[in-house]
C-alpha cells in the first residue's frame, strides 16, 4: 500500500508526520510526505529514513489569517495538481487538517482513492484575524468532510467534543506522543541554589504565554530560557526578549536539537490562551515530550492539558496571563528541585504505561491494516 501524507508546512521539522511516517514504513507501508514550504527555503525534494518529503514552494506568512487567502488558495491548486500526477501510484491520502483535505477529497471522488483525515487542530477554532461568517462557513464543510472521510485521527480523547455534530466512520485517538529516544551524549545536572533553566519549543504565539515567562526573567537573572520555534508573532517576541542576557533564541530547530534543549532543562512550560477554542482542547507535542524526558512541566487551567497534569500529579497549573501564579510556580520549582524530581518521575511513569509513541504507532499501523483488510 502506498500512502502520501500531505501537510502545509515544510515539515522540517514536523515530529508527528515524520513519526507517522516512520511507523507506516516500519509497518511495511510505502510512504511519501508532500509540504508546504512558504520561505523557499528548504530542498524541494528531501531524502529521509526510508522516504521522501516533497515541497511545494508559495511564498506566505504564518498567522496571517485572511490576507493568506490568495496563497492558501494557490496551495490548494498545486497540491491538487501535484496529487494527480501521483495518482497512479497512492492508494490512501493521509490529509493533516483542513488546508489539505480537499485536494485529498477531489481524488477520493474523482480517482476513487481512501481518505485518512488526521485533525491536528480543528480549522475554524485555529483561524485567527479571520471574520465569523467565514470561519462558520468553513466549520460547515469541515463537518461535511469529516463525515465522508474514510477514517479520522484526533490527537486527544477531548477533541471528540469538538466534532461532536459530526458521525464520523471511524475516529482513532493518537496522541502527540515522542519516541522514546535516549540521548547517549547528554548528561542532565539539576539546577540548584534557586536557579532553574527553562525550556519553550514550538509555534511562536502571544497566546501561548511566552512573552509572560520571558517578563519574569527580568528579575530573575539566575533563571535561563531557551526559545525555539517559528510562528506568525515570531518577530514580536523576540523584540520582547532580545535585550534579556538570559534568554537564548534558538530559532527554527531539528527536532533533535529541541529534544536535547528540552533534556537539558529543568521545566518545560506550555501556558495556553484557553479562550481560544483550539487551546481548551490542547495535547501538544511538549506535553508528553516532557513525560517522555521525565521532566515536570507548567500548563495553564482549562486547556486539558491541566487534566492530564493533574490526574498524573506531572507538573503545576496556572491561570493563564496570571503573571504572580507563573512566577510562584516557577519559584517553588526552583526552590525545590525534589519537588521536580517527583513531578518528573511521575511523568515519565505516565508516558510508559498510556503514551508511549509504541503504543500510538500501534493503533495508526491498526487503522490502516482495515483498508487491507477492506481491499483483499
Amino acid at each position: 500500500m502506498h500512502i502520501i501524507i500531505c501537510r502545509s508546512n515544510p515539515v522540517a521539522p514536523d515530529p508527528r508526520v515524520e513519526k507517522e511516517a516512520q511507523a507506516l514504513i516500519n509497518a511495511g507501508y510505502q510512504v511519501e510526505v508532500i509540504g508546504w514550504d512558504r520561505s523557499g527555503s528548504y530542498p524541494v525534494n528531501e531524502k529521509k529514513e526510508g522516504y521522501t518529503v516533497h515541497r511545494i514552494q508559495i511564498p506566505a506568512k504564518y498567522g496571517a489569517g485572511i490576507g493568506n487567502i490568495i496563497n492558501l488558495i494557490v496551495w490548494q491548486f498545486r497540491l491538487s495538481l501535484w496529487l494527480y500526477s501521483h495518482r497512479r501510484v497512492c492508494d490512501v491520502l493521509h490529509a493533516c487538517d483542513f488546508d489539505t483535505i480537499l485536494p485529498c477529497f477531489l481524488m477520493k471522488l474523482v480517482f476513487e482513492k481512501k481518505i485518512v483525515y488526521d485533525i491536528f487542530d480543528f480549522y475554524p477554532d485555529h483561524l485567527r484575524n479571520t471574520p465569523e461568517w467565514i470561519k462558520n462557513s468553513i466549520r460547515t464543510l469541515d463537518q461535511w468532510l469529516i463525515n465522508h472521510a474514510d477514517s479520522v485521527i484526533l490527537v486527544d480523547d477531548s477533541r471528540r467534543e469538538q466534532i461532536k455534530d459530526t458521525k464520523p466512520k471511524s475516529v482513532s485517538i493518537i496522541y502527540n506522543s515522542p519516541q522514546d529516544i535516549k540521548l547517549q551524549d547528554h548528561n542532565y545536572i539539576p539546577s540548584s541554589n534557586g536557579r532553574l533553566q527553562l525550556i519553550y519549543v514550538g509555534l511562536l504565539q502571544k497566546e501561548r504565554g511566552i512573552i509572560e515567562a520571558a517578563s519574569l526573567l527580568k528579575n530573575h537573572r539566575n533563571w535561563v530560557l531557551d526559545i525555539a520555534g517559528f510562528g506568525g508573532d515570531e518577530d514580536e517576541i523576540y523584540a520582547a526578549c532580545k535585550d534579556l542576557h538570559n534568554i537564548n533564541w534558538h530559532g527554527t530547530v531539528s527536532y533533535k536539537k529541541a529534544l536535547k534543549l528540552s533534556a537539558a532543562a529543568d521545566v518545560l512550560f506550555a501556558t495556553y490562551d484557553p479562550s481560544i477554542p483550539n487551546h481548551r482542547y490542547s495535547s501538544p507535542n511538549k506535553l508528553f515530550e516532557a513525560m517522555m524526558l521525565g521532566k515536570p512541566i507548567i500548563v495553564s487551567q482549562n486547556t486539558n492539558m491541566d487534566m492530564i497534569v493533574e490526574r498524573h500529579n506531572c507538573g503545576i497549573i496556572v491561570s493563564y496571563g496570571n503573571i504572580t501564579e507563573l512566577d510562584a510556580a516557577l519559584q517553588k520549582l526552583a526552590n525545590d528541585p525534589s519537588l521536580r524530581a517527583r513531578l518528573g518521575t511521575n511523568a515519565r511513569k505516565a508516558y510508559e504505561t498510556e503514551y508511549s509513541w509504541q503504543i500510538m504507532s500501534s493503533r495508526l499501523v491498526k487503522l490502516y491494516s482495515q483498508f487491507q483488510t477492506a481491499d483483499a
